[in-house]
């Protein structure tokens, strides 16, 4: 009798057992830096670049690459986002030459992608926002669109003085009826003269300081972000 009720109660005690749902074990928690895993660079943020290479409108195309690298690191929130010499890369967007009359030279480049220093790739969209290291342009457009300033004054200086020597030279040679009409020959060979030659062409040297900003949200790994090269040591 006491071996059958002993059997009863294991049965009764199994059957409950069997009953109950199994426990579901409880999620795992997010690491606690999984919030920092990644940063992200806001619209409209500007990064100053160096220009690591000659870009002329007078030689450029459309499609031409161009190269440039932070001069400075960029900080977020006391991180450093992007680290000086990180290499950004893009391309003339547009080219267009000075005119002969009238149109000033003009360039636009965009930014496509930013290499950092151990390899590290992150598409962007950048566009240049200030050029503080390029004598005589100014900036054209929201678009980045680089223009080269006006040399109408210069070409009207040109004008003025091929008139005056004109003008000497008829009034030695005739008086100054001869004065009148060599000022007005004088003249008219600087219009001509400014009328075949074009307009000056943008042009900025190696190592212009140029300012990029960005057009869209830019997302980088932080656990990727390096400001040493990579090296990977093979072991034979």
């Amino acid at each position: 009798m006491k071996i059958r009720a002993a059997s009863i109660c294991s049965l009764l005690l199994a059957g409950i057992a069997v009953a109950q749902p199994p426990a579901t074990p409880a999620p795992a928690a997010p690491p606690a830096d999984s919030a920092k895993s990644t940063l992200t660079i806001p619209v409209g943020a500007r990064i100053p670049l160096s220009l690591k290479q000659a870009i002329s409108t007078k030689t450029a195309k459309d499609g031409d690459p161009v190269y440039a690298e932070t001069a400075f690191p960029f900080v977020i929130n006391e991180q450093v986002v992007i680290p000086a010499g990180t290499y950004i890369q893009g391309k003339i967007e547009r080219v267009q030459r000075g005119g002969h009359v009238k149109g000033r030279a003009e360039v636009l480049i965009h930014f496509t992608s930013m290499i950092y220093p151990n390899g590290y790739t992150v598409l962007l969209g950048g566009s240049v926002e200030n050029t503080p290291g390029a004598q005589k342009t100014s900036m054209k457009d929201s678009e980045g669109t680089i223009r080269q300033d006006s040399d109408a004054g210069k070409k009207a200086e040109t004008a003025a003085g091929t008139a005056t020597t004109g003008a000497v030279i008829g009034a030695v040679t005739n008086g100054l009826k001869g004065a009148g009409i060599g000022a007005g020959i004088g003249g008219a060979a600087g219009l001509a003269v400014g009328m075949l030659s074009r307009g000056a062409d943008v042009r900025l040297e190696p190592g212009t300081s140029i300012e990029m900003e960005i057009q869209r949200e830019v997302t980088v790994d932080a656990g990727r972000i390096s400001s040493r090269r990579e090296v990977i040591v093979k072991n034979d």
